[in-house]
């Protein structure tokens, strides 16, 4: 089962800048959605690696499509942790990039020891899509607060890939 969301607070350094940075957004709000796209950073990474834990190791008779579906989610994935990081970063922060880091931000448990059995890696990854579009919904009010478009638009983006996949997986549940 998912653990909830840690309300450990992990500092997110800000960034030396030569020049203030002077976007129309508070010092104080940059640095509050940059510590929220941080934990979006970390459990979309924590379930990139999840999912292509289960790429690698699923087995069984739906072995083909469940190979393929994780692939695509995965690659899915990978691509959606740039555009995070380097938002953190326009935002004027570090954006976090060790397993470490990433360990204390993430809100999803790591992948069992022993790879499981299909439906249950189904039921993980179900779990993990609906964890990351929590947090992602997590940041919205304080995106529109601040009149963060930009983050407010890769929020809107997150959170269709993440309830997208949620549906498509749990669909493989039913009978």
């Amino acid at each position: 089962m998912a653990k909830e969301a840690k309300k450990q607070t992990v500092k997110i350094a800000p960034a030396a800048a030569a020049m203030p940075i002077k976007i129309g957004i508070s010092a104080k709000d940059r640095e509050l959605i940059a510590e929220g796209l941080s934990r979006l950073l970390a459990d979309t990474y924590t379930l990139y690696l999840t999912t292509h834990n289960f790429h690698w190791n699923v087995t069984g008779p739906m072995f083909n499509t469940l190979h393929t579906m994780f692939m695509g989610q995965y690659t899915e994935l990978w691509n959606a942790v740039d555009p995070v990081a380097e938002r953190i970063r326009s935002l004027g922060h570090f954006a976090p990039g060790s397993y470490g880091q990433f360990g204390k931000l993430t809100s999803l448990p790591d992948v069992p020891a022993t790879p499981p059995k299909a439906n249950e890696m189904i039921r993980i990854l179900v779990e993990g899509n609906e964890a990351v579009a929590r947090t992602a919904r997590e940041l919205f009010p304080l995106a529109d607060k601040a009149n963060d478009q930009p983050t407010a638009d890769l929020l809107t983006q997150r959170l269709t890939v993440h309830e997208q996949n949620a549906w498509m997986l749990r669909s493989l549940l039913e009978e």
